[in-house]
Order: structure tokens, then C-alpha cells, then sequence
């Protein structure tokens, strides 16, 4: 049933309300239609608008990327120059240091070369003097006719001209020698003076490359100019198409915002369509499903009670006014009742198996707990054994370093204390160490306040006594001493004497210092006897001062045999 007033208004049975300012359907339809097709209109044109615009936003980027990789091109090639003209600057400095260098040998050459002539002329000279007494000699033919009266005189004579003659002999072979020096310097000369030549010839063709190297570069340094003034006039044209794309852009999004408006207007009005039309037909479906619900709940009523709807009030034991709970409470309290029925579910006649099988299982893995808990009880008892015995040992080994650390340094100071201490950290497997120190006339302090030579006394007192505490055969140390004066060189070297004699330890120093080496019993170095030429040399201190005293001892026992005999 529906009821309409006179001014427009209309009530339906199952509560639908029609206003007299509703629109129809089809009015609204038609409206919504007029609007689309504007709305597409619109849209067309803009697109035409936004097409147009990226066309000339796409030219514009592709004038500009070729502006681009030309101003590229012209600063790589730009660089390029640069950088072969920085190269042929380096070859031309290196050449001139060259030819400076080949310049001062060829001056030391001439100078060798005019000594080598002095000599020889001296030499020369010399040779003549001789050959002249030699000529002046008496005759040997003469002197032979009165042979038994100056037979004395002949031998001196003779002996004077052996004399002579190894004289002369010498001489010759000097001679020779600066011969030959003189062919290997003229050779020399002769090479440095080609090399000379080449030098030259290099350095005018360097001078020739950095003339054209400049030549270019003087056409290159106009091409900046060039580029910037394209560069900055394809800016201008970038920026008159980047303002042209602006315009475009606002103009696309302005249309763009109104047709984001008109179709969220159309999306809304369609979605209150959409829902007025399923609120219409959840109405109705839930009229048809209340009216089923009643029949079934009547033919449910008539199946399982067997009364009719009068006498259900009766047989539920409510009484007359009486409030009565809602449906679903009542629904949902039957729901459960049934579930808890139905999970209940059919007797399992393997329950007392699997139960019996879960109960081994369980029994396993708390045997297999059990051990695990006593493995991890005696893990932990090993570590803290373990920890103790290091702490133990640690603590051993810290009083005898520490113990064999204050001797040493007042031995190496020559008075004063330090120790060492454990600090920030009550367990000494977790603390650190601080080195104390006082060498004499100063107050305690760490090692840090020190001085570079104290510090490093301090340092050598403290790995002297590690090293006293387990000794090696063999030790190395390099430049140990370099930072120490020869006072505290003195003390270094008597302290590893004395260490080496009571551990027996053979010690390889590596220095510089020449009280050092003077301690040491073998010397083994480096020495250049030609230049070029490395060769190996080793010094036997040691075996040097054997053969000393054993030739003291021997000359003691040949005076003690002399004053035997004489007595």
C-alpha cells in the first residue's frame, strides 16, 4: 500500500519516502549526460593543448641535449690540449735536466781529461830527464878494457842502471796506462758529446711541439667564446620553450583540476545512485527474508514442539509481561550447546596407546634435558676452573714481570721506581695495565708524561723483564736504542751482556750507534768498494781481541825466555 498527499508527498509499506523536491531518475540521467558531454569536450581540448605543448617541450630538449654534447665535445677537446701541452712541458723540463746534467759531466770529463794531459806531459818529461842521464853514462865498451881495476865500480854502475831501468820500466807502463786513459776518456767525451748532440736535437723538437702545442692552444682559447655565446643562446631558447611548456602545463593542469573535480562530482552522485538503489534492495530482501524466517521458524515450531504459536509462550515457561531477550542471544546459546557437542566428537579407542607412546616420549626428552643440564653445569664448572687457573697464572706471571720491571728500570735509571698495576677492572682477566714511573729527581707518573728517551728506558726495562720471565735462544732488536744518549747506551748494553750470559741468549741488534757495535762480538754490514758495487763484510770482534791477547801473552813469554838466558 502506498499513501500520497495532495503537496507531493508519498509513504510505500515498507518505508520508502518520496520528497517533492526529488528528482526523477531520468531528469537526473539526462543532466549527468549534459555534463559528460561537456566534461569530454573539455577533455579533448585539453589534450590537443597538452599534445602540443610536449611537442615543442620535446624539441626544445632535444636542441638542448645537442647544445649539450657540443659544449662537451668542446671542453674534452679543450682538456685534451691542455693536457698535452702540460705533458710536453713535463718532457721539456726532463730534458733540460738532462742536458744540464750531461753539461756538468762533460765540463768533469774536460777536467779529468786536461789532468791526464799534465800528467802526461810530466811523465813525458821525466822520460826525457832519464833518457838523457842514461845517455851521459860512461861507456860500457870503455869500461871493460880496464875491467880488473874498476870491476867495483862497474857493479855500482850496474846496480844504478837496474835501478834506472825498473825506473824507467815503471815509468813506460805509466805511461801506457795514461795512454789508455786517455783513448777511454776521449771515448767518453766522444759519447757525451753525441749524446750532447741528440739532447739538443730532442730539445729543438720540443721546442718545435710546444710552439705548435701554443699555436693551438691560442685557437683554442677563442673557442670558449664561441661555445658561450651558443650555450648561452640556446638558454635563451631553452627558457622561451621552458616558459612555452609552463603555460601549456598550467593550462593542462587547470584542466586537468576541473576535470578531477566534475568527475569526483559524477563519481559521488553515482555513488549515492548506486547506494540508494542496493539500500532499496536490501530493504526488500530483507523483508523477503524476515517473512521466510517466520515460516521456517513456524515449520521448525511444528516439527520439534508440535503446538502452534499461541502455546509457545506456555512451553517456554514465560510468564505474561515478562521482557523477553532478543533472538540471537538465544540463537547463539543453542550455536554453542551444539558445538560443544559436536567437539566432543566419537570415542577414541587408542587413547590409552597413544597416551602410554606421548609418556615414553616425554620420559626422552627428559632424560635427554637432564643431560644436557648436567653437560652445560659441567661446561661452566671447566670455565670457571679454567678462569681461575688463568687468573691464577696471570696473576703469577704479572708479580714476576712486575718484580724483574722495578729492578731493571733502577738499573737502567740508575735509581728511581716504577710498577706496573692493574686497573678499571677487579677480575685481571678484564683489566687494563698502567705503567708508573719515577725516574729519579721526578715524581711518580704514567708513561705518557714521560719523555721520548724515558719512555723508552721504560719500554725496554719492561720487555727485558717479559723476556727474563721465559726466555728465547734467539732475539732480535731493531733500533731499540736509537732515542737513548750514550750514558743510557752504556747501561743498554751492559744489560743485554749480563742477560745474554745468564739465559744464554744470542741477541742480533740491528743500529746505528757506534758504542753498540764497539759492545758487540761480531759485525756484519754493508760497504760500496766500487761504486755500484755492494759487497757483504762481517767483523769478528770477538776472535780480533783473542789474537790480541794471544800475541800479548806470546811477546810477555819471549821477554820472560830472554831475561832466563841473560840471567
Amino acid at each position: 500500500q502506498i499513501i500520497v498527499s495532495r503537496d507531493g508527498w508519498a509513504w510505500r509499506w515498507d518505508g520508502y519516502t518520496v520528497t517533492p523536491q526529488a528528482k526523477t531518475a531520468t531528469a537526473v540521467r539526462l543532466q549527468q549526460r549534459n555534463r559528460l558531454t561537456a566534461i569530454q569536450q573539455e577533455i579533448a581540448q585539453a589534450e590537443s593543448e597538452a599534445q602540443l605543448a610536449t611537442n615543442i617541450l620535446n624539441e626544445a630538449s632535444a636542441v638542448f641535449a645537442l647544445r649539450q654534447s657540443e659544449d662537451k665535445q668542446a671542453r674534452e677537446a679543450l682538456q685534451a690540449a691542455f693536457a698535452a701541452l702540460n705533458d710536453a712541458r713535463n718532457t721539456y723540463a726532463q730534458q733540460e735536466k738532462e742536458s744540464t746534467a750531461i753539461t756538468s759531466k762533460l765540463a768533469a770529463l774536460d777536467d779529468s781529461l786536461k789532468q791526464l794531459h799534465d800528467d802526461m806531459d810530466q811523465v813525458s818529461a821525466r822520460t826525457t830527464t832519464l833518457e838523457d842521464e842514461r845517455r851521459a853514462l860512461p861507456d860500457i865498451e870503455a869500461q871493460r878494457a880496464d875491467m880488473g881495476e874498476k870491476r867495483a865500480r862497474l857493479a855500482e854502475q850496474r846496480s844504478l842502471q837496474s835501478q834506472r831501468q825498473s825506473e824507467c820500466d815503471r815509468l813506460t807502463r805509466e805511461d801506457n796506462i795514461c795512454v789508455t786513459r786517455i783513448e777511454t776518456v776521449t771515448q767518453d767525451v766522444a759519447a757525451w758529446q753525441s749524446r750532447l748532440g741528440n739532447a739538443t736535437q730532442q730539445i729543438n723538437e720540443l721546442a718545435e711541439r710546444i710552439a705548435g702545442i701554443e699555436v693551438q692552444l691560442e685557437q683554442l682559447r677563442g673557442r670558449p667564446a664561441e661555445l658561450e655565446s651558443a650555450h648561452s643562446q640556446l638558454l635563451t631558447e631553452l627558457s622561451a620553450a621552458e616558459e612555452k611548456r609552463k603555460e601549456a602545463s598550467d593550462r593542462l593542469i587547470e584542466t586537468e583540476q576541473r576535470l578531477s573535480v566534475i568527475e569526483h562530482q559524477l563519481k559521488s552522485d553515482e555513488n549515492a545512485l548506486g547506494s540508494a538503489k542496493e539500500e532499496r534492495v536490501r530493504a526488500e530482501g530483507n523483508v523477503q527474508a524476515s517473512g521466510e524466517q517466520f515460516n521456517t521458524l513456524r515449520e521448525r515450531m511444528s516439527e520439534k514442539l508440535n503446538c502452534s504459536q499461541e502455546e509457545l509462550l506456555g512451553i517456554a515457561a514465560f510468564t505474561e509481561g515478562e521482557e523477553i531477550a532478543p533472538a540471537h542471544e538465544y540463537e547463539q546459546t543453542l550455536a554453542r550447546y551444539v558445538r560443544e557437542r559436536e567437539n566432543m566428537g566419537p570415542v577414541n579407542l587408542r587413547a590409552e596407546v597413544e597416551s602410554e607412546t606421548m609418556q615414553g616420549e616425554i620420559d626422552k626428552l627428559q632424560k635427554e634435558k637432564d643431560d644436557l643440564v648436567a653437560a652445560i653445569a659441567k661446561l661452566r664448572q671447566g670455565i670457571a676452573q679454567l678462569n681461575k687457573e688463568a687468573r691464577e697464572r696471570l696473576q703469577n706471571a704479572f708479580g714476576s714481570v712486575n718484580e724483574r720491571f722495578q729492578k731493571l728500570f733502577g738499573r737502567l735509571f740508575g735509581g728511581g721506581k716504577a710498577h706496573l698495576e692493574l686497573i678499571d677492572d677487579e677480575d685481571p682477566l678484564n683489566a687494563g695495565l698502567e705503567i708508573f714511573a719515577s725516574p729519579p729527581g721526578k715524581k711518580m707518573q704514567i708513561l705518557s708524561l714521560l719523555s721520548g728517551g724515558e719512555r723508552t728506558l721504560t719500554a725496554l726495562a719492561l720487555l727485558f723483564a717479559v723476556f727474563q720471565t721465559n726466555p728465547s735462544p734467539i732475539c732480535v732488536l731493531d733500533e731499540a736504542e736509537a732515542a737513548l744518549d750514550e750514558s743510557n747506551i752504556g747501561r743498554f748494553c751492559d744489560l743485554v751482556e749480563d742477560i745474554a750470559r745468564e739465559t744464554g741468549t744470542r741477541f742480533l741488534i740491528i743500529t746505528h750507534q757506534r758504542l753498540t757495535m764497539a759492545k758487540m762480538d761480531r759485525l756484519y754490514g754493508v760497504t760500496m768498494s766500487e761504486k755500484g758495487v755492494s759487497q757483504l763484510v762481517s767483523v769478528d770482534l770477538a776472535g780480533a781481541v783473542a789474537i790480541r791477547d794471544g800475541e800479548q801473552h806470546t811477546s810477555k813469554a819471549e821477554e820472560a825466555l830472554e831475561a832466563v838466558q841473560a840471567a
